[in-house]
């Protein structure tokens, strides 16, 4: 059992196999609507003291933890949340027809273009009445990254986490190195690591979905937020300057990743931190589960990724974001707002946290007294951040990455003296599925 990168435990399926599932929901048509709604208990949601609620928890974890939260919420409104569960990644290759169907009146799913693509297409409710109680509740940055390419508001998100680089501090301290803030400092801190025989950057891409995650990086420092944001939505060409730029940035720094990382997974390239032979890695702090000694996560830190312009600086972070959206037609609107509200209050997010500690609150009111010093840097890299994006496979249509840019990246990494061709390639796949 894992947490991949959606921040839920998932076992035995790869985040490859969920990709290619949920690609399916990005073209608007096919699939049998196999996931029904009102599924929990058979409850009717017609009736007003009950609001169904379509949940991609499946495993143990998140859904004791949401049955804990919906608890909560009956208790105090005297509403129930009949909740309808389906394994993660059925109800990722089912959402489309779901909601075309004859939804839930809230629903589990992702910020980002994930959630503006059904907002366009008119399969889910704008919350703005929601966000008018529960908006103190979040940075500028959360709330944002939970609207419509329309201005409106259509997510309520609950928990999310950082990508960063991360390291072990006794290293550095044994050392003598210091955390880089720009890219010249990243490099020569990388030949300084390979000098003294370490494997500078750890990285493990079997899967095909961290090297997306780098790619994020690079490209929101150097080209700044706007710029990668109207990429990933198709609205920039793949062979612009600005993006080769973002390859010959990669291409400097290629040398100092570990080698072999297209056959490598990232639970075994984390390895390689644990055990003192890499000096640092770029992924998710979901990285943390790794480190099964308690006194070695003790010693795990991390910083944000370095500069490279400072027009941009440091101002952007990679913050996967889950939460809720209502359906179009919600059967009990009124009581799914009460949920709703309810959900976006730093209570909700406090009862899920106790269960799940491997990530943070999106609410920057979120009582962090229970925090270890890893979360609560986390949360403060989060609600600082003047932008957040969400992870390529988010912030893209699914089936674009996963059919193109997966591959395209491990490519990459095997030959990146190949990169024109590729990227003429990559803006033409993109051309035909973005007009699907």
């Amino acid at each position: 059992m894992h947490l991949t990168p959606s921040g839920l435990s998932v076992p035995g399926t790869s985040r490859r196999t969920l990709l290619r599932g949920i690609g399916g929901a990005a073209a608007l048509g096919a699939g049998v609507p196999l996931l029904s709604a009102c599924g929990g208990s058979g409850s009717s949601a017609t009736d007003s003291k009950t609001v169904s609620l379509g949940s991609n928890a499946s495993d143990a974890v998140p859904k004791k933890a949401f049955a804990e939260i919906y608890a909560d919420f009956a208790k105090k409104s005297g509403i129930k949340v009949d909740v309808n569960t389906k394994d993660h990644n059925t109800f990722q290759e089912q959402i489309n027809s779901y909601l075309q169907g004859t939804p839930d009146d809230v629903f589990h799913w992702f910020a980002g273009y994930r959630m503006q693509f059904f907002a366009a297409k008119g399969l889910a409710s704008p919350i703005d009445d929601v966000w008018k109680k529960i908006g103190g509740n979040f940075p500028e940055a959360m709330k944002k990254l939970s609207q419509g390419e329309d201005g409106k508001s259509y997510f309520v998100p609950l928990y999310t986490y950082p990508w960063a680089l991360f390291y072990r501090k006794s290293v550095f301290k044994e050392k003598g190195y210091e955390v880089p803030t720009t890219w010249d400092q990243l490099i020569a801190l990388c030949k300084q690591m390979k000098k003294d025989g370490l494997v500078p950057i750890a990285f493990g891409d079997k899967d095909a979905w961290p090297a997306m995650g780098t790619f994020d990086q690079i490209n929101f420092r150097a080209n700044g937020y706007d710029f990668h944001v109207e990429l990933m939505a198709g609205k920039v060409a793949w062979t612009d300057a600005k993006v080769r730029k973002t390859f010959d940035l990669w291409t400097e720094l290629l040398p100092y990743h570990q080698e072999g990382a297209v056959g490598r997974t990232w639970q075994d390239a984390a390895q390689t931190l644990v055990s003192k032979k890499a000096g640092m890695y770029l992924l998710g702090s979901f990285v943390g589960q790794q480190f099964t000694n308690k006194a070695d996560l003790d010693d795990l830190d991390f910083f944000a990724f370095p500069e490279i312009d400072p027009a941009y600086g440091q101002d952007t972070v990679e913050a996967p974001t889950d939460g809720f959206m209502m359906s179009k037609s919600p059967k009990n609107k009124a009581g799914a707002v009460k949920l709703l509200e309810f959900l976006g209050t730093p209570e909700a997010e406090q009862i899920y946290l106790k269960a799940d500690p491997n990530v943070v609150a999106a609410s920057t009111k979120a009582d962090t007294s229970s925090y270890t010093p890893l979360q609560k840097k986390a949360y403060d890299m989060i609600s600082g951040a003047k932008s957040l994006t969400q992870f390529m496979d988010r912030d893209s249509r699914p089936d674009f990455t996963s059919t193109v840019m997966q591959p395209s990246l491990q490519k990459f990494i095997r030959d990146p003296k190949g990169i024109d061709s590729l990227l003429s390639s990559i803006e033409r796949q993109k051309k035909t599925i973005f007009a699907s």
